[in-house]
Parts: structure tokens; C-alpha cells; sequence
């Protein structure tokens, strides 16, 4: 029997991350050639690391320790995501500057990271609020600029009163519209900003989705819906007062024109359909009818709710010409339209939009269907609206026209219709009113205008912080005020910066060649070590961090700087992991201390535990029961080593050894696909059960010594990337050569497709015998006869798969050899037949009777029984009518 050692995690893992370090394990040098880039979403830093961060960054470092072993070049770099409005407001609180305890944040993560054993190329950390990274922010931007995708102007945006800034469209969360950050009602103002036009890249961002085959299909859909692409038509209505109504002064006047008022629609087909017109709270005729009305006023101003669950509206004395029928139709101001779609107008169509209908119905408007299934099945309209396409009706000269052939007819008809297409996506707003961010590089002089600071004046590094309420960069009067780069003029500096998105969108470029001097990165090493190779972050940075790097990329490559157009080829977005079912969270008050974890158990248990609980896309419930099995284990698989150090084997190389090599060999070939694909929980599985095998080896017989060695330094290969120290430390013991980091991957020595064909039959055989016993009651089993099928039938199985005629049965009688088995040829060809589309493939008689004997010790331990193989010849007739291939009979005495 083996022996148990309680090992020292803490000493063990101490001494194999110097070694690792001394040895400079993890570096990856420039002249490598196209490295697998493997990369974990840089962190915010927060000042210690969560459980979400220790199974991010445990997933890339296996995998990326798997590649390593596996042969390949690999780059594994970290770094921090530094800059952002909770580091300032955390400064605050505690009375010192972001900077500083921004880098104390940063020094204790490391610590923690290094402390789990993350194999880092430390020598390529990044931070991004250092300037020699944002430095290059300033840059791009300048580049962004000069390439027309940059633009201030002043635009109503999304306004956080509690951090007091702008914030993207992105970073407002749910139907209540809360900041991301911190929950707080988003407010909307009109201020000056700085746009990077991320809308110029929409089609090709909404197309090039489709390539991104490595991308999960969820957040494919959460960036299509986001973009947003519409196609339709915009077409022109004819506003004005109508004729029997009073002049703002009150007095009968002449009405007055609005002009042609612009809208946008999917449905052209509907336009004879509309029976009212609506424009958002915020469209500039209702701006202009609000001045003059208190009805109108108070509706803007305290009732619109455009997130309300039925849109409210309010009448106005306008009347909107429908270009189609010439019919004059009541104009609203309405919360449900957006001043930010489309064009803040609409053409109300209750017939065949169900918000329209409900709009309509709450206010007693008309509702007229023009399109149906048929022209002979005019739906009833009057309680819900039809809104599939079909035939148009009640549409004069287009009666009959299917949806489409209408639309196409209708933009050519009406004058002042045209094909469009529109877009959900809006220009990424970069400008913040805080401190903490990159400066944005722009110098305003009043004979000039905004003037880019000239690259050799680059970084604008940031003053001494200020604590201020507002914008924090208005008060450092002395760094604002400078010279204009072009005229020499009295000039001020852009107070806002950056979007801390703007850090992210290139970051991993800069890992390539984090110490250059004269560009952001090495454009011709970057075209060589990208795209990434495998990026693992959360979902919830779909369609901001994602989109955002994904434009940039793009831009960078028409700049010539890129051979690529996309960041990254796979992406993986891990699960949460739970407690009690609900996300860590210390609002919450249950979160699990990595720190204690790693403490009490060790890193490697840690790491075990997150990788094997769950696939990483999937959320888990941490556990402390999980934790201690997967240290007891850890414990069991060290006392085995120790005890096969301290032993001698010479037991012979017989089936079971043969056995045992067969199961090593499956493992590997499942490990191997397991962690290529990521799906570390099955490798995990296979490589436990396989160590489970060893110890029942050990106790059934005296194994033979090579067998049994394989066996435990394939376990230890195969375990090595999620738990490297315990790993490193048994290596040794096993008198392993240099560090098992750096060892050779196990490759299986037999045919993979051969063993789990073999494991599979001794798997379902092995259950087949359960039942038996199981059904028929049977307490303390003598014999069990194991079967195989006759050769013929394995041959009539052959004929049967690779068989394109209808009669198999006529196909198989034409072999001698089956023919002549009579009723028994002809009734398995029956079967055969029936279930000719899902034939299995199996091993041949020769082979399937060699993994059955290699097997027959596991069914007499299991089953405590003798066992005989047999085959069809040396079995009894009746038993041996029922054996197949791949499926032997089965009789228990």
C-alpha cells in the first residue's frame, strides 16, 4: 500500500517559483517566431485579486504551460489597467494621490499573482497611468486625428452626477439607465467632447463577425445588436400648424410651416398605414413647441419616461402630411421616440407596429391595416397589430405587391424617399471630466483652434492631482496655460481625458515590444506574434473593451501600422464563480479570500478546484468541500510518488500491465483535446481516474516497475499546467530531467481512435454485467462468461457501414462466408438493416478479444467472480446467438 505525506505547500511553492525565476522560465525573447499568444483581460486595479480573477488567469496560464510542454514558442504577459475614476475617488477617501495608491494596488497584485504561480513574462508588464504607456494613447489619438476619425463637438450625452462625468452609450446599464460604476441615475446634457468615429467602421465591425469562428456566438450577436444596421428608407413629411389654430401670441394668424420633417423606416410598405406622426421630447420642433406650451413643457419636462413600460404622449396643434396619400394626420410629442434613433421622428403605423398600436389606442387614433397575410385575409388589427411582412392592402396602386417588391417600388415612387441604412452604433465618446486618465493632446488657441501637441512633446503628462469638485485638470491653472504649438499665443490645454477604454483597445500590442521608444509597438513583430491566439476575459466587456479593440485594430492596419483587421482569433468568456448560487461580491458579504485559500490549502489546490469544477464558460458554485477533495487528492497522487521512490517494482509485463498502458495512452489522447479546446475539467477527470487506476494496480498485483512510472509521470505531465508546484516537486522525485514546465507533452503510443473504441467496450461491458446481476437479483456472482461475436459478423458489420445499396441483406448473402450461417446470417442482417444509419464502428474480433483479456482483472475485482473471455465457437449456442461486435454476451452463474 502507498503511504501518505502531508507536504508544505507554502515551502513547495516558495521554491519552485524562485527556481522558475532564477531560470527565467517564462520569458519569451524578441526573436522568437510567431509565438501562441495567450492572454487573460489585464486587470483594474482594485488592490486584490478575487476568485474571478484566479480562474481567468488559471485558465490562460494552463493553457498557456499545456503550449510550452506541447513544444511551442509562447508569450504570457501581464500587466495593470490603471487609470479610471475608482482609483481617484479611492485616492480620496483616503486621503492621498491616485498614483500612489494606484502603484500600491498594483505591487500587492503582483505579489498575489506571483503567489498562485502565474507563469508571466514579468519582463513585458505594462501599466497603463505610467506615461511611457499613455504616452502612446496621445499618439494614436494624434494619428486618429490626422486620419479625419476624430471630431469634437457638442452633443447631448450621458451624464453621472455622483462621478461627474460622461459616460458611452456602453457604459449606461439597463432599463433604468444606472452607471456602470456606480448605479447611479444617468442624466443627459449638452457638452463639448471628443469623438473617435468608431461609426465609420460599422459595416465592416457588423461583417467581418461572421469570420470570428472562434468567437462564442453570444457575444457575436451582443456586438451584432449593438451595431445595429438597419436597412430601410427615409422619407420626408410635410409639418405645420394646422390651419384653425392660434399664433404662439395667441392671435389668429397665418400657420405656420415646419418645413419637411425627415423620418426613418423599416416598413415603406406600411406608409399608407400611418394615421399619426411623433417626435422625440428632444427633436427641435418640440423644443420649439415646449417653449410656447405648458402642456407640452410639462410633458418634456416631468412625464416622458422613454424607459416606461407603455409610451405616453401628448397632442400638439400641428398636423404632418403623409406623402403617399396627401391626408393630413395629428402630430404628438412621445416618450417612446428617441432623439438618438433614427431621426427623432416618427410615422406611426399602429396597424403593424405593437408599440404604434398601443400609442394609438391610448389616444384614440385611427388604426388601419394595409398589410396582410393575403388580399383575401385581412387581419383584425383593432386589438393587436400585424407586423409580419405579406400583400398590401388598402394601398391603392400597390394593392396585391408583396412587402418587398413594395418597399422597392414605393422609394422610387415618393420624391423624397431614399434607400438608407442606419445604425444603433454611435461615435465613441472619449472625453471625461476627471483626473485620473490619460490627457487628452490637444492645445485650444483661439487664432488657431484645437491644435494637436506635437509628437516630440509627447507624453502631456498629468500635475499634481487637485482636489476639486467638477473637472479636476480646471484647476492645475499653471499646467493648463501654455503657448500655441503653431502661432506661439496664450493658449489652454484640453482639460478632459480619455476614456480608460481608449488604454485597453491596444494594450496588447504593446506586450510585443513593451520597451520601444519611437512607436507604440514594433509594427513588423506585431504582424508576425499576432492576433492573439486565445484571450479569455468576462462577457461583460462584449460591447465595449471587445468592439473598441476590434475598431482600433482596424484602424491601425489602414494606417499601415497592421497587417491584421481583427485583435484576437479565439475568445473565451469565463464563468462566474458563485457562492450559495449568487456572485461574489463584498456588497454582498460573501465573498471567498483567495489569499485564505491559498494559505490553508495551497495554490495549486486553488487552481485545481477552479478549473475542475466547471468548463470555463460555465458558472460554479465554490465549495469548500470542493477545495478540500481536490487538496486530498494532491495529497494522495504525493504519496503515491513518494511511495514508488521508496519501492522496488519488478513485477512482470503481463495483460494488466498491458491494461494499464492502454488506459495511459486513452488519457493522454482525451487530455490532449481537453486542453487544446479548454475544456480543462475533462483532462482533470481522465488524469484523476487514471491515478485512481494506478492505486488499483498496485493492489491487485506486483506491477511492473516501468508500467507503473509511465503511468505516475504521465500524471504529473498532464496535471503540471494546472498544478505546477506539487507537479515540479514529484517530477523531481520521480528523477524527471530539468523542470516539468519544460518537460515534453505525453503523446499516446497506440492509435487514439483504437482506444477509445477499446475503452469503450469494456466500458459497456463492464455495465452491461451491472444490469445483469442487477436485474436479475443475483447477490454472489461464481463465473461470469464474457462472449465475443463471431468473425462473420464483424465482417457483415464492415459490409454493412460501407454499404451504399438499399438491400443490405442481398448484399451481405453474396459473401460465402455469411451466407452460410443460415437464419442466424439472415436475422442480423435484418438488424443491420433497421439500423443501417447509425452503425457503430468497433474493433476487430482479433483486437476486440486482446482489450477485453487486458480488462478481465477489473471484472473479477469488481465483480469478486471468476471470469472467462470465450468466443463464439467455445461458447454455448444460445449465449453466443446473442453476442454483436462491440457488444459481447454476457452469462452469470
Amino acid at each position: 500500500m502507498q503511504t501518505r505525506r502531508q507536504f508544505d505547500h507554502t515551502e513547495i511553492e516558495h521554491r519552485w517559483q524562485e527556481a522558475w525565476d532564477d531560470a527565467d522560465v517564462f520569458h519569451i525573447p524578441d526573436e522568437a517566431t510567431d509565438p501562441t499568444y495567450v492572454l487573460g483581460m489585464f486587470p483594474y486595479t482594485s488592490g486584490q485579486l478575487h476568485m474571478g480573477h484566479v480562474r481567468n488567469y488559471t485558465i490562460t496560464d494552463a493553457y498557456a504551460r499545456y503550449k510550452r510542454m506541447d513544444g511551442e514558442n509562447v508569450l504570457h504577459p501581464m500587466g495593470w489597467d490603471s487609470f479610471g475614476l475608482p482609483a481617484e475617488n479611492a485616492a480620496i477617501e483616503r486621503d492621498t494621490n491616485p498614483r500612489d495608491w494606484t502603484l500600491s494596488c498594483i505591487d500587492t497584485m503582483r505579489e498575489q499573482m506571483e503567489g498562485m504561480g502565474f507563469g508571466y513574462d514579468w519582463e513585458r508588464e505594462i501599466t497603463t497611468c505610467q506615461p511611457d504607456y499613455y504616452r502612446w494613447n496621445q499618439w494614436l489619438f494624434t494619428r486618429f486625428r490626422e486620419e479625419g476619425l476624430v471630431e469634437r463637438e457638442a452633443a447631448e450625452i450621458n451624464w453621472c452626477p455622483s462621478c461627474e462625468t460622461v459616460l458611452a452609450d456602453e457604459q449606461v446599464e439597463g432599463d433604468a439607465e444606472l452607471c456602470w460604476r456606480c448605479d447611479t441615475p444617468v442624466e443627459q446634457r449638452e457638452l463639448d467632447q471628443w469623438f473617435l468615429k468608431i461609426t465609420e467602421y460599422a459595416d465592416e465591425l457588423l461583417d467581418d463577425l461572421d469570420d470570428l469562428d472562434g468567437w462564442p456566438s453570444n457575444v457575436r450577436q451582443m456586438q451584432r445588436n449593438w451595431i445595429g444596421r438597419q436597412h430601410g428608407a427615409t422619407v420626408e413629411f410635410e409639418v405645420s400648424e394646422a390651419a384653425t389654430s392660434e399664433t404662439s401670441s395667441g392671435k389668429q394668424g397665418e400657420p405656420r410651416d415646419y418645413g419637411p420633417v425627415e423620418v426613418f423606416t423599416t416598413r415603406l410598405d406600411t406608409i399608407f398605414g400611418v394615421t399619426f406622426f411623433a417626435l422625440a421630447p428632444g427633436h427641435p420642433i418640440a423644443e420649439e413647441l415646449a417653449a410656447e406650451d405648458d402642456d407640452i413643457a410639462h410633458f418634456v419636462e416631468e412625464v416622458a419616461d422613454p424607459e416606461g413600460d407603455e409610451p405616453q404622449g401628448v397632442p400638439t396643434d400641428l398636423t404632418a402630411t403623409n406623402p403617399a396619400t396627401g391626408e393630413e394626420i395629428p402630430v404628438f410629442v412621445a416618450d417612446f421616440v428617441l432623439s438618438d434613433v433614427g431621426t427623432g421622428a416618427l410615422m406611426g403605423v399602429p396597424g403593424h407596429d405593437s408599440r404604434d398600436h398601443a400609442f394609438a389606442t391610448s389616444m384614440d387614433v385611427d388604426i388601419v391595416p394595409v398589410v396582410a397575410p393575403s388580399e383575401d385575409d385581412v387581419p383584425d388589427v383593432s386589438e393587436a397589430a400585424y407586423t409580419e411582412d405579406g400583400a398590401l392592402v388598402n394601398s391603392d396602386d400597390y394593392d396585391g405587391l408583396d412587402s418587398d417588391e413594395a418597399r422597392e417600388r414605393l422609394e422610387g415612387d415618393i420624391e423624397s424617399a431614399a434607400h438608407d441604412v442606419q445604425y444603433r452604433l454611435r461615435d465613441w465618446g472619449i472625453s471625461r471630466q476627471r483626473y485620473w486618465g490619460t490627457p487628452i493632446p490637444i492645445i485650444h488657441c483661439e487664432e488657431c483652434g484645437p491644435v494637436s501637441v506635437p509628437d516630440e512633446d509627447l507624453p502631456v503628462e498629468l500635475p499634481e492631482f487637485v482636489r476639486t469638485t467638477g473637472n479636476p485638470l480646471d484647476a492645475a491653472d499653471e499646467w493648463k496655460h501654455v503657448n500655441c504649438p503653431e502661432c506661439g499665443a496664450d493658449a489652454r490645454r484640453e482639460t478632459d481625458t480619455m476614456d480608460t477604454f481608449m488604454d485597453s483597445s491596444w494594450y496588447f500590442l504593446r506586450y510585443v515590444s513593451p520597451h520601444l521608444d519611437d512607436a507604440p509597438f514594433d509594427t513588423e513583430r506585431a504582424d508576425d506574434w499576432m492576433p492573439v491566439d486565445r484571450y479569455v476575459g468576462g462577457i461583460e466587456h462584449a460591447v465595449m473593451h471587445l468592439l473598441y479593440s476590434r475598431f482600433v485594430t482596424k484602424s491601425l492596419s489602414d494606417m499601415k501600422l497592421l497587417d491584421h483587421r481583427e485583435p484576437f482569433t479565439n475568445l473565451v468568456t469565463q464563468g462566474m464563480v458563485l457562492l450559495d448560487g449568487d456572485k461574489m461580491s463584498k456588497s454582498k458579504g460573501n465573498v471567498v479570500s483567495p489569499q485564505r485559500i491559498v494559505e490553508e490549502y495551497g495554490a495549486d489546490t486553488a487552481r485545481l478546484f477552479t478549473m475542475q469544477a466547471a468548463q470555463p464558460e460555465k458558472d460554479f458554485d465554490w465549495t469548500e468541500e470542493g477545495v478540500k477533495s481536490s487538496y486530498e487528492f494532491l495529497q494522495r497522487l504525493a504519496g503515491a510518488v513518494e511511495s514508488f521512490a521508496e519501492s522496488t517494482f519488478d513485477g512482470d509485463h503481463d495483460e494488466i500491465a498491458e491494461y494499464v498502458e492502454r488506459e495511459i495512452d486513452a488519457t493522454v489522447a482525451i487530455a490532449n483535446d481537453e486542453f487544446e479546446s479548454l475544456t480543462f475539467n475533462g483532462a482533470l477527470r481522465e488524469t484523476q481516474e487514471l491515478t485512481s487506476l494506478l492505486a488499483r494496480y498496485r493492489e491487485e498485483t506486483s506491477p511492473h516497475g516501468p508500467t507503473l512510472e509511465r503511468g505516475l509521470r504521465t500524471v504529473v505531465k498532464l496535471l503540471a499546467p494546472v498544478t505546477p508546484h506539487i507537479c515540479e516537486e514529484l517530477w523531481s522525485d520521480l528523477g524527471g530531467e530539468g523542470f516539468v514546465v519544460e518537460a515534453e507533452w505525453p503523446e499516446p503510443e497506440s492509435d487514439p481512435a483504437e482506444l477509445e473504441l477499446a475503452r469503450q467496450l469494456v466500458e459497456n461491458t463492464q455495465e452491461d454485467v451491472r444490469h445483469i446481476i442487477s436485474v436479475a437479483d443475483i447477490d454472489d456472482p461464481e463465473r461470469i462468461d464474457i462472449v465475443v461475436a463471431a468473425p462473420w459478423q464483424f465482417k457483415a458489420l464492415d459490409l454493412a457501414r460501407e454499404s451504399d445499396a438499399d438491400n443490405v441483406i442481398g448484399e451481405l448473402m453474396q459473401e460465402d462466408e455469411i451466407r452460410k450461417q443460415g437464419d442466424a446470417a439472415a436475422k442480423y442482417g435484418q438488424e443491420l438493416q433497421q439500423e443501417r444509419q447509425s452503425l457503430p464502428e468497433t474493433l476487430s474480433p482479433e483486437r476486440e478479444q486482446v482489450a477485453l483479456r487486458r480488462a478481465t482483472w477489473l471484472f473479477q475485482r469488481e465483480f469478486d467472480a471468476d471470469v472467462r473471455l470465450l468466443t463464439a465457437e467455445e461458447a454455448d449456442g444460445d449465449v453466443a446467438s446473442k453476442a454483436r461486435p462491440g457488444r459481447p454476451a454476457i452469462h452469470i452463474d
